[in-house]
């Protein structure tokens, strides 16, 4: 190359150009052959469930077909016994659904597997479907995310989000939320103190991402803003890429009170008025305490003119029983989920 090309302008943008072109096909590519074969997975399935059926064959012939694939196709992973079983198994679980069928094309093999065995019904199914594909997950991420019952945990959550965000964003900060945080891998004792709480979390920030979602970026801790002369510090600040707004966190080791959301209230309204840029929009707080009533945050929450949502957090990953009965219907499920 001439050395007056190395510096041209047009040149430099035309390779720009040129590089961006090949990692779309380079990423295109990717999805077309996880497309083949998923497909590829979804007959070998139906072939072997039609074969069953019309012979009246039992479970030798997978362990035959396995034994007989591996001889043809040497070197080639994905002929198993237990691989065949899960193809099988894949079709008959997405066979009736229209809606799940074409879904499960987007996202890998390994993502499909741990769906479908981990999942208890569609719309679980549905969700961390659609999460992985708009979240990047990888199949880690998502083992993680569906141990931690992250589906229950967004869909019971408690925020005010229906009447103090916009329409086009309501539904989609409601599912950036949890009600409940799982911060057993900072390896606390039951027994700490704020500041313990938040500097595991700072020592260990990649793995507070992924348990709060995996779409935030992490801006600082003790956030400082002036107001007046007066210095006030937010304890976690976040930055929501999909939503594009400023995510305030603040952290109780206790008992949720209602004067917490006063003083979020006061944060949002000066992020916004000190931060936020004209095209993000507006700053969400999320109150993360120990322990808290739920009567009692919806009562706090009623009034509260900004966007406020309120969660726990454990030590531990068990989901308590009495959260199981706060599910909404499949209904309102189903619209929360058509979202993501």
């Amino acid at each position: 190359m001439t050395q007056s090309l190395v510096h041209n302008k047009h040149y430099s943008d035309f390779l720009r150009e040129v590089k961006e072109r090949i990692r779309s096909a380079q990423y295109d590519a990717l999805k077309n052959v996880n497309s083949v074969l998923i497909s590829l997975y979804w007959d070998l399935g139906k072939k072997i469930v039609d074969r069953q059926g019309r012979h009246n064959w039992g479970k030798s012939v997978v362990e035959n077909l396995a034994q007989d694939l591996q001889k043809e196709f040497p070197g080639v992973s994905g002929y198993s016994k237990d691989n065949l079983w899960r193809m099988r198994k894949f079709y008959l679980r997405y066979e009736k659904s229209t809606k799940l069928a074409p879904l499960v094309q987007e996202i890998s093999w390994s993502h499909n597997i741990v769906v479908m065995e981990k999942c208890k019904d569609d719309l679980e199914r549905e969700f961390y479907i659609r999460m992985t594909k708009r979240m990047g997950w990888t199949k880690e991420v998502l083992v993680h995310q569906v141990e931690n019952k992250t589906y229950e945990k967004t869909m019971v959550n408690q925020t005010n989000f229906g009447k103090t965000l916009p329409a086009k964003i309501e539904k989609q900060a409601k599912l950036a939320v949890k009600d409940e945080y799982s911060f057993g891998f900072l390896e606390l004792g039951e027994e700490h103190s704020e500041l313990e709480l938040e500097r595991a979390i700072v020592a260990k920030v990649n793995r507070f991402l992924i348990e709060m979602g995996g779409a935030f970026a992490f801006m600082g801790n003790q956030y400082r803003l002036e107001i007046e002369g007066n210095e006030y510090f937010i304890d976690i600040l976040l930055y929501h890429r999909r939503l594009r707004c400023l995510v305030a966190i603040e952290l109780k080791i206790g008992e949720f009170k209602p004067e917490y959301v006063g003083k979020m209230q006061f944060y949002l309204a000066a992020l916004d008025a000190e931060m936020k840029e004209k095209y993000e929009n507006p700053s969400i707080g999320i109150i993360v305490c120990k322990e808290k009533k739920r009567t009692i945050v919806e009562y706090a929450l009623k009034e509260s003119n900004k966007p406020i949502a309120v969660a726990q957090y454990k030590i531990t990953t068990k989901l308590p029983k009495e959260l199981k009965k706060q599910l909404p219907s499949p209904e309102q499920i189903q619209e929360l989920v058509d979202q993501i």
